[in-house]
């Protein structure tokens, strides 16, 4: 019994063996193959729509007039992918060869999902991972735009986001731009002198105070039975601010102009227009 368990391990080790071999003889294969290949193309794969680096920018980067002609194992790939992950609008990139003689190049591109004006007028965008990343002269990312007392500075390249205020501020956007209804509704964000967030919609002049980035979930929920019960019913142009930095409450801060500020507004218009008729009839008696 022993003996066979001996045979039997032996068997494996043999087997792994073998294996391990005709692997290096396989590499072996390849790497004298690829020796005789030459760079024939350059093949740039793009996905998206929206791009923040075009072809142009990637031809600059690889230098594909440079890779044609040359033989493969004469290529640094792997200081190609460096080089276009060193572009601030590059999240990833591969760069791959096949034995035909073309170098495949497949890039990732930045989704920015807020644009960020500091208090120092440095412009910016955020993106999906929240990091901040530079404009691009090439595309304006159609985004949530925050602006007002925002001390995050940016120092023009790919970083991550250092005050709590600004993770703030990210967290609220990339709240509001996953769900459909406020995405459609939120035009803005704005940060007030006591370093509150404030949230501008497209519909109506109210401005909407959430305060920090706590309780999103609670806050908007209340904001959505407020939009649906309250404002109907006291009319859109009634309140001037909707407070929902409470997550257990909703405030609605209503205008100045009262009932009675209406009605002696009224008065006041019916009586300018009473003495405008008197002036006008006093105005065609004849001497």
């Amino acid at each position: 019994m022993f003996k066979k368990r001996i045979w039997k391990y032996i068997l494996i080790a043999c087997g792994w063996l073998v294996a391990l071999g005709g692997v290096v003889v396989l590499m072996s294969f390849i790497a004298e193959k690829k020796a005789d290949v030459i760079c024939k193309d350059v093949k740039v794969y793009l996905p998206g729509n929206e791009f923040f680096i075009d072809k142009q920018e990637i031809d600059n980067i690889v230098n594909e007039k440079a890779l044609i002609g040359r033989n493969l194992d004469a290529i640094n790939i792997h200081l190609l992918e460096s080089r276009l992950k060193a572009n601030p609008f590059v999240q990833s990139a591969r760069v791959f060869e096949d034995m035909d003689g073309v170098i495949e190049v497949e890039i990732s591109q930045r989704k920015p999902i807020l644009r960020i004006l500091n208090q120092n007028s440095q412009d910016y965008y955020v993106d999906e991972h929240g990091l901040k990343v530079p404009l691009s002269e090439n595309f304006t990312a159609m985004v949530l735009v925050a602006n007002g007392f925002i001390e995050e500075p940016f120092g023009g390249q790919v970083d991550t986001l250092h005050t709590e205020l600004a993770k703030a501020v990210y967290k609220t956007a990339d709240y509001i731009r996953k769900d459909s209804l406020w995405a459609a509704q939120i035009a803005q964000i704005y940060v007030n002198q006591q370093h509150e967030i404030e949230l501008i919609p497209r519909v109506g002049n109210q401005r909407i105070l959430l305060g920090d980035a706590d309780s999103l979930d609670s806050k908007f929920h209340n904001l959505l039975i407020f939009y649906k019960k309250a404002l109907p019913q006291a009319g859109w142009g009634t309140y001037k601010a909707i407070n929902i930095k409470y997550a257990n409450q909703v405030v609605g801060v209503k205008n100045q102009l009262t009932k009675k500020d209406s009605i002696a507004a009224k008065e006041a218009a019916a009586l300018k227009k009473d003495s405008t008729q008197m002036v006008k009839d006093t105005s065609q008696i004849s001497n």
